[in-house]
């Protein structure tokens, strides 16, 4: 049984057996410290106690009482009939203890329930008329016959308050302490509901991210196929059929021949890229050179067969690049090699790699038509693979592209990547 459970038995059975015990020692004394006008008095007083209590243990009476809370209760709380009950059970407590003293132990319910029932300071009031019964009946009866009871009764009736109120402020401030536990726990346990639901939502909102990162992973590995296939294979099939109409074109076997072999060899180059490709692996070129030594050779490829003549420089001190640097300026300088056979008309390419302190440079310079970069046309490139893809590569590695070209001017394309060295 729990202590919460104790106090309501004891409140529901206890003055019943209270005021028995009172009646019977009352009976037991009554020739000793009552009258016969006492006697014939405490009968109805009596039995009116007893339909008190009845009255209130009625169920629709009996109901838990509102017990003041940290920082008080408002009187709305307080039942009405609660507080008629306290009133008139101190009443008729005080009355019983003035006709025969032995029914104190029916008043001393009133140190018990005061807070139950009556509000503060209401409360205070009904504890202090308990302890005037009390030190009545404990000073020899009410009212006080001679002057040693009277000194008697305002001794005890001091001590009786004292304690009381002693007492009483000491259980409602642990009522207090307990009330603030009890709010901080459902503090916590909303804290938790609140703290689960986020955590629930975080998971849901992590599973999204997850499925958001996979799906841009898959957009990101698709794009990165687009460009190798363009900077790859269709250059290679575009070189193949440059060198297959030149063949056609010669009447000459011997130069047709040339033209075939170089077809060839760029169709098993084109392969071996393409296979590098799917496999997410680096050009071809730089795995047995390093990027200085890889672009002067593309250059020299790329002047013997577009019939252009190509300068590779490079400057400052080399150094050993991170593999996805080294790819991206390779590539670009691969596709502005290919875009300046195609549309440039240009009869001089430059190619130039600056090592820095902290940046590398890549720039290539040719003297051919140039175009307008505003226009329809190559406003829409900027976007696919070709302008499109080797600014999408050099961003890809927090770089910078910029192109400066006008019609009739040539075109200089410009690259500037941070210096990441290898490893």
């Amino acid at each position: 049984m729990t202590v919460e459970e104790w106090w309501d038995r004891f409140f529901r059975w206890g003055p019943y057996a209270l005021l028995l015990l009172g009646a019977l020692l009352t009976a037991a004394t009554a020739h000793l410290l009552m009258t016969r006008a006492e006697m014939y008095a405490v009968v109805p007083v009596g039995l009116t106690a007893l339909a008190l209590q009845l009255w209130w243990s009625r169920p629709e009476r009996r109901r838990p009482e509102v017990r003041q809370r940290p920082g008080g209760a408002t009187p709305s709380e307080y039942t009405v009939a609660g507080r008629v009950y306290y009133t008139v059970r101190l009443a008729l407590a005080f009355a019983l203890t003035w006709l025969n003293p032995f029914f104190a132990v029916y008043a001393v319910l009133g140190y018990f329930d005061a807070d139950r029932l009556m509000p503060r300071p209401a409360a205070y009031a009904g504890v202090v008329g308990t302890a005037v019964t009390m030190a009545g009946s404990q000073s020899g009866g009410l009212p006080p016959e001679n002057a040693v009871q009277w000194v008697g009764f305002g001794a005890l009736f001091a001590l009786n308050t004292s304690l009381s109120l002693f007492f009483g402020h000491l259980g409602f401030q642990e009522e207090q302490n307990t009330r603030a536990d009890e709010a901080t726990i459902v503090e916590l346990e909303r804290t938790n509901a609140r703290l689960e639901q986020a955590l629930q939502e975080n998971a849901a909102l992590h599973a999204q991210l997850l499925v958001q990162a996979r799906e841009a992973g898959v957009d990101d590995e698709r794009r990165r196929l687009a460009a190798e296939i363009h900077d790859t294979i269709a250059q290679g099939l575009a070189g193949i059929i440059t060198q297959l109409q030149a063949a056609a074109d010669q009447e000459d076997p011997s130069a047709a021949r040339d033209h075939i072999e170089r077809a060839a060899a760029l169709a098993r180059q084109s392969l071996g890229e393409a296979r590098r490709s799917v496999q997410d692996l680096g050009p071809g070129a730089l795995e047995h050179d390093a990027l200085p030594e890889a672009l002067k050779k593309m250059a020299e490829a790329w002047s013997a067969s577009s019939g252009v003549a190509a300068d590779c420089t490079v400057t400052g001190i080399v150094e050993p690049l991170h593999d996805e640097v080294e790819a991206t300026l390779l590539r670009v300088a691969q596709e502005s090699l290919a875009n300046a056979s195609r549309h440039a008309r240009a009869t001089r390419v430059g190619v130039t790699l600056s090592y820095m302190d902290d940046e590398v440079s890549l720039d290539v310079r040719d003297d051919g038509r140039g175009f307008d970069p505003l226009a329809p046309p190559y406003r829409e490139a900027s976007r696919g693979f070709g302008l499109g893809g080797m600014r999408m590569r050099v961003e890809r590695i927090a770089g910078a592209f910029d192109i400066e070209t006008e019609p009739g001017r040539g075109t200089a394309v410009s690259v500037r990547v941070p210096l990441v060295r290898y490893g």
